[in-house]
């Protein structure tokens, strides 16, 4: 009987899921401080999603599709402060009615009150939680709700406080097959200090080092900041870690998939006046890693793909039926090197500093805003102009603004309409999409046979 039920359990799933980390943060794209070297052996042992982004660069939205499988337009949840829709499904809700105990803990960011009702915890049967968590607690003053919203105040560093629960759930659920998503706030910066609080010792560590080409160019605060969000980053490394240290304890390291993602990254005030919704890759692009069941030995995906398609993934992963109304597609076809179809761009709606859209392929980026509209109050709009190009292969680092430059029109003409046909896709209207005005493009000038090659 144990072999039987050992070769016909369903896989644990567990979401590792930080805030506001970019993907250069992680060794495996190039970071020298050797800050993650447990997401660096997860991604080499399992799947390296390795060119991944937001479809929304702000914490609740990004959520909100994460946890439906739906772009912020579709759900309703484009800006902060917009709870789930009640009779939204989501991941929690697939998983019970596949017979999963579900658990949350950590930052929600989808509620409309502090402690988080019932009703509006997204279906999650095990709650250990806080809407806006940076608002609930400190980096050593952890607060958290129960059940049945009864403050709770875990002790430790609040990443340690967090996983610590994270470990006590999965070890109360060991013979059973659950799905716990853990949310840290981590990296994200502390908002009442507008600082980064990394553990003591550790924003000592890193402060002075290494600092990113574009941050290096454009400043912003990264002077400043740098030190504590690496060292926040390495003490999530650390947790990770832990869990999975749990995990193979208990042996059930092949019966767990562990995804480890981020809601967005961060630019240090160098695109806007804070640290997201820019179009910028610094903003949308996050480390992705898979491990354990099928994902084992998956290797490195060159594909471009977006948070909307995590959670198709983690259904099909399960044997859960995806359902058709989830916008994005689930990524285990390309791990059988079935990518005939797959997207050539990613798609980002962009809200609160802008009504935006973007599009991302392999060299290009292109991005739309519509300057008559309240981020904050309009979901989207009729109309756009064309705000940002980039030339990624020209330009990694997003230095220069090609946008109304006469050498790049056909490449935007193209662009454009890629774009609309994604706005549609996710059930927008077509817009109208004016042209950047007309500069001077200086040296820059397109070959011909760039001009023909596929964008």
């Amino acid at each position: 009987m144990e072999a039987s039920r050992k070769v016909f359990r369903k896989p644990n799933v567990i979401v590792f899921f930080t805030d506001q980390q970019r993907w250069d943060t992680t060794g495996v794209h190039g970071n020298p401080l050797d800050l993650t070297p447990n997401f660096d052996r997860m991604a080499a042992s399992g799947t390296h999603v390795s060119h991944s982004f937001t479809c929304q660069p702000v914490c609740g939205p990004a959520r909100s599709c994460l946890q439906t499988g739906l772009y912020a337009t579709a759900s309703g949840c484009h800006t902060n402060g917009v709870p789930l829709p009640k009779d939204a499904k989501t991941l929690a809700h697939y998983f019970r009615e596949a017979g999963y105990s579900t658990g949350y803990i950590g930052k929600w960011h989808l509620a409309s009150q502090e402690p988080v009702p019932e009703e509006e915890r997204g279906g999650y049967e095990y709650w250990l939680g806080a809407n806006i968590l940076e608002y609930s607690s400190d980096a050593y003053d952890t607060v958290l709700y129960d059940n049945d919203n009864r403050e709770v105040k875990l002790p430790g560093y609040r990443v340690d406080a967090q996983t610590d629960a994270a470990i006590r759930y999965i070890d109360a659920h060991r013979e059973d097959p659950f799905f716990l998503f853990l949310s840290y706030l981590e990296p994200h910066h502390q908002n009442h200090t507008d600082n980064y609080p990394a553990p003591d010792g550790y924003e000592e560590r890193y402060t002075g080092r290494w600092t990113p080409p574009d941050l290096a160019a454009l400043g912003g605060s990264s002077a400043q900041h740098l030190g504590g969000y690496y060292g926040m980053v390495k003490r999530l490394d650390e947790a990770l870690g832990r869990l999975m240290d749990a995990l193979k304890s208990l042996g059930l390291t092949k019966d767990t998939i562990l995804l480890f993602t981020s809601d967005h990254g961060c630019h240090f005030k160098t695109r806007n006046s804070e640290y997201k919704r820019s179009c910028h890759d610094s903003s949308i692009r996050v480390p992705t890693a898979f491990m354990g069941h099928c994902f084992e030995a998956g290797g490195r995906l060159p594909d471009l793909i977006s948070l909307i398609d995590l959670p198709p993934t983690l259904l099909d992963a399960a044997s859960i039926p995806v359902p058709e109304h989830m916008q994005g597609r689930s990524i285990l076809p390309l791990l059988r090197g079935e990518r005939h179809d797959w997207q050539q761009e990613v798609f980002v709606q962009i809200s609160e500093s802008q009504v935006g859209r973007a599009i991302r392929t392999k060299r290009w980026k292109y991005s739309v805003r519509a300057s008559d509209k309240d981020g904050t109050r309009d979901s989207c709009s009729d109309k756009y102009k064309e705000d940002c190009l980039y030339d990624l292969l020209a330009d990694p680092y997003e230095l220069i603004n090609v946008a109304g430059m006469d050498a790049y029109r056909e490449v935007c003409d193209q662009l454009r309409e890629r774009l609309v046909s994604r706005m549609r896709q996710a059930g927008e209207e077509a817009p109208v999409i004016e042209a950047a005005e007309r500069r001077p493009a200086g040296q820059r000038r397109l070959s011909v046979s760039e001009v023909r090659a596929k964008l």
